[in-house]
């Protein structure tokens, strides 16, 4: 399935956050979207998910207006992984998970064995299936995270939108997490997702996306749009991209800033 945005403008009532963003999503894809704080990515999602509607232009599902689609329709095909969040009830993870199919469910209709087992499924494919009787509001934020790709899993739709999976997470969570990512991309599933790091980039994306003041600044794949010039254009701060030796991977390429000035007091003696 093919996610596309087709000269689209986005916004609010009264309000344009964005226009002018030409993008696609192949199956199988990771493309990330890098911005600073303001930039319009939440409301470029919201647009993409059909909880807004474009202002102008268009957004496609293998070439079908999503205006002319049901919001069901659209989440069977779409589906969303908010940032980790405290929730407010004691649901277990399965519960969490098992939420993930009410896009499959009429409006009064319980759950079914099929329901559950998806749930059940998507579960073991996070590798969490020893957190299912666990609560949600008790585990770690990463796994919450974990939990709710998991819950997005269970909808079984073929795209998945992350607003920064790894935001406050640890290290080694943050790690989990793309490698999540990419084994979902392994599976034939295109994922959309944003983050703050642009190393995030590096390590699992296949395109990068540069959204800038509600413009695309840039597109294309990840080694070629990563440079020191884009990057110091998006963030306002100069930046290094080195290659650094990655054990039997190779080489990657890594992002350094350069404003911060640090002095060592071996220097000062």
């Amino acid at each position: 399935m093919k996610l596309a945005a087709k000269d689209l403008a986005f916004g609010y009532r009264g309000r344009r956050v964005g226009s002018d963003v030409t993008l696609e999503l192949a199956p199988g894809e990771v493309l990330c979207l890098l911005g600073p704080n303001g930039s319009g990515k939440t409301t470029l999602f919201k647009t993409l998910l059909g909880l807004l509607q474009p202002q102008a232009g268009a957004v496609l599902i293998d070439g079908s207006d999503t205006r002319s689609m049901a919001r069901d329709a659209i989440a069977r095909q779409i589906s969303y992984v908010p940032q980790a969040h405290g929730a407010f009830f004691p649901y277990t993870v399965r519960e969490t998970v098992l939420m993930g199919r009410t896009a499959h469910l009429g409006l009064f209709a319980a759950p079914s064995a099929h329901d559950y087992s998806a749930a059940a499924a998507a579960i073991e494919r996070m590798g969490i299936t020893h957190l299912s009787d666990a609560v949600y509001t008790q585990i770690s934020g990463g796994e919450r995270q974990l939990a709710l790709i998991a819950r997005a899993l269970a909808q079984q739709a073929r795209v998945v939108i992350m607003d920064e999976p790894t935001a406050n997470l640890d290290f080694g969570n943050q790690v989990r997490v793309l490698e999540r990512i990419r084994a979902l991309a392994a599976e034939g599933i295109g994922v959309l997702l944003s983050t703050h790091d642009p190393d995030h980039a590096f390590l699992c994306a296949d395109r990068v996306a540069m959204l800038h003041e509600g413009r695309l600044m840039a597109s294309g794949i990840a080694a070629d749009v990563m440079t020191a010039e884009n990057l110091r254009r998006l963030y306002g701060v100069d930046v290094a991209v080195i290659e650094v030796m990655a054990g039997q991977q190779g080489t990657r390429n890594v992002c350094l800033p350069l404003n911060i000035v640090r002095e060592h007091p071996m220097e000062q003696r």
